[in-house]
């Protein structure tokens, strides 16, 4: 069987270290809120450039993240070969968004565009300042990081 390609699976956490003694990791979410990384069901692992699934079968917020428990990992020496790595899931698993609404994912490698209207006669120019490469949550703004254009 072939799994999804990487077009197909988004990112949604990564797992930041142990937590306790009995197979539990300490996970930074990507999602908004947090503990949406835990209502998805089936997540994979992004190790070595490939995606293989990984089973949660608890979890719960604690403190500023979450901790989850990894299925058939009952030690702390286990659950540490699992540290660094990213979680993610299947892009059609995400829920629909309404009208107008966008997932981030989405929006990295549109092309951003700038109205110029100093032309002569007040004429307007259709400027490319370059592609989304990446966002950033600032807290009081999301931040569109671009990459400038090499078109002139």
């Amino acid at each position: 069987m072939v799994g999804p390609s990487e077009d197909d699976v988004l990112v949604v956490g990564k797992i930041t270290g142990c937590y306790g003694v009995k197979g539990w990791v300490k996970i930074h979410s990507y999602t908004e809120p947090r503990e949406n990384f835990l209502r998805f069901g089936k997540w994979m692992l992004q190790r070595r450039g490939a995606a293989e699934p990984i089973e949660f079968d608890d979890g719960r917020v604690q403190g500023k993240g979450l901790v989850a428990h990894i299925a058939g990992v009952d030690d702390r020496t286990q659950a540490e070969a699992y540290s660094g790595l990213e979680v993610a899931v299947s892009a059609d698993s995400l829920p629909a968004l309404e009208e107008g609404d966008y997932y981030w994912s989405q929006l990295q490698g549109l092309q951003v565009w700038c109205r110029d209207v100093s032309g002569a006669g007040g004429s307007e120019e259709r400027v490319l300042l370059g592609t989304v490469d990446y966002l950033i949550e600032t807290g009081a703004n999301d931040v569109l990081v671009v990459k400038p254009s090499t078109d002139s």
